[in-house]
């Protein structure tokens, strides 16, 4: 039987090659809303099929209308939790909530980066910038870009916030390869970091990692079952923060009350914990490759931010635009409605194609171009609405510091080899890019 076109969009196969922006384009030109099956795939189960959202005014609609378009009522992910327990499980998470439970959980977070730890972070972003290009130059010169440079700066930004020691910063890598990489046979089974390299709190979370089963697979890293070890070193680091607090955000955000006068539950902290460490590296650590193999595709736009290192800040944007690390997230509908022309029946699944929206000709001139003097630049990124990343400004700080800090100290860069892309329909990945310089 003949796969229809939409197959391709679903299949977390294509993205290995790259997204199909030919077949974004031809569906666009047949409307912004399209019917997409979910066939069970390899790691992934038989599902009813969701709306595919590809406009970008009707994308932004959709995200900015949680009445209409429910994050809490069967998550964000396109595939469905796999169980009800599972389901009122990921419902905890702010990720998966809706106002006014989000938005409680939001406030908190935005008090929580003051002005004076927010400045601290960036003094700090600059010196792991410089320092990671430090290391970089110091070595061979040839790379892996992904690993060796662009894994490491989220990680130790977030290490930052959190309150991590830096150590133990490696844990994070394996659990979010853990989660985003589900899919993927290089990231399912994570286990890079070495338990001797971290501190106690570490060794003890360790020991509660899960095994795979007999046929090689791990717990679904959705569910609480599928990250004891992350869940019970957040669970090890609030109590260590509530007895010796510091500086460092996650020990305001306990130490925050909320309208209501409460604090932070345990279990709230501990998901607040995971939402940070998994979602608020990946963007940023599938963005700045991503940002490298725009500029390796585009050498004399490199050389002109090297020459003019003032127009990275904007080019920053027009970066993450073109590459866009989220490609997809995933609301239902709580009501019977008009997406466009398209008929939206209560509890379907829509799913917003970032990638589509950033593409959309009648927003962007020429969108498959990269411009990286492009104003105005009015990507979804993001997200927007009462999701919009939280970490959105220090995303941008990161990827700023980091290429002033590579263009400048460097007269040019040149791939090494071809990239190695992750096997995913959420997160645009690059498990690898081999990049020479001099």
């Amino acid at each position: 039987m003949t796969r229809p076109p939409t197959a391709l969009l679903h299949d977390p196969d294509t993205y290995t090659r790259g997204v199909p922006f030919d077949l974004i384009e031809q569906l666009r030109a047949n409307g912004p809303v399209h019917w997409v099956d979910e066939p069970a795939l390899p790691g992934l189960p038989e599902g009813p099929g969701y709306h595919l959202v590809i406009d970008h005014s009707l994308v932004s609609e959709v995200v900015k209308d949680p009445q209409t378009f429910s994050s809490a009522l069967g998550g964000t992910q396109i595939r469905d939790p796999a169980t009800p327990r599972d389901l009122d499980y990921v419902r905890r998470m702010m990720l998966n909530m809706d106002p006014p439970e989000q938005t409680r959980l939001r406030k908190m977070i935005a008090a929580s980066f003051t002005p004076r730890a927010v400045r601290a972070l960036e003094d700090q972003i600059a010196g792991h910038a410089g320092a990671i290009v430090d290391r970089m130059l110091a070595g061979p010169h040839e790379c892996d870009f992904a690993k060796d440079v662009a894994a490491d700066l989220p990680l130790l930004t977030l290490a930052d916030v959190l309150g991590v020691p830096a150590q133990d910063r490696g844990l994070m890598f394996d659990w979010s390869n853990r989660v985003i990489g589900f899919l993927d046979p290089d990231y399912a089974g994570s286990a890079s970091f070495d338990a001797a390299e971290g501190t106690s709190i570490a060794q003890a979370a360790l020991a509660l990692r899960p095994e795979a089963d007999v046929d090689g697979h791990l717990p679904d890293p959705r569910g609480r079952d599928g990250m004891p070890d992350l869940y019970h070193y957040a669970h090890l680091l609030a109590d260590a923060k509530r007895a010796d607090p510091g500086d460092d955000v996650m020990s305001i955000l306990l130490a925050q009350r909320g309208d209501d006068g409460g604090q932070l539950s345990v279990e709230e902290f501990e998901n607040m914990f995971w939402l940070f460490a998994v979602a608020g590296n990946e963007t940023l650590r599938n963005g700045l490759p991503g940002a490298m193999i725009a500029l390796l595709s585009h050498p004399d736009d490199m050389q002109r931010l090297r020459s003019d290192p003032s127009l990275i800040p904007i080019a920053v944007d027009e970066l993450l635009r073109w590459w866009t690390p989220v490609m997809t997230f995933r609301r239902t509908a709580t009501c019977d409605i008009q997406l466009g022309e398209t008929a939206v029946r209560a509890g379907d699944k829509v799913v917003v194609s970032y990638v589509g929206a950033n593409r959309d000709p009648a927003v962007f001139d020429r969108p498959e171009e990269l411009r990286i003097d492009r104003k105005p630049n009015n990507h979804r990124v993001f997200g927007h609405g009462p999701h919009v990343c939280v970490g959105a400004h220090l995303a941008r700080v990161q990827m700023t510091h980091l290429f002033r800090e590579l263009l400048t100290r460097t007269t040019d860069i040149q791939p090494a080899g071809e990239p190695a892309l992750l096997r995913s329909n959420f997160q645009r990945g690059v498990k690898r890019l081999p990049i020479s310089w001099a």
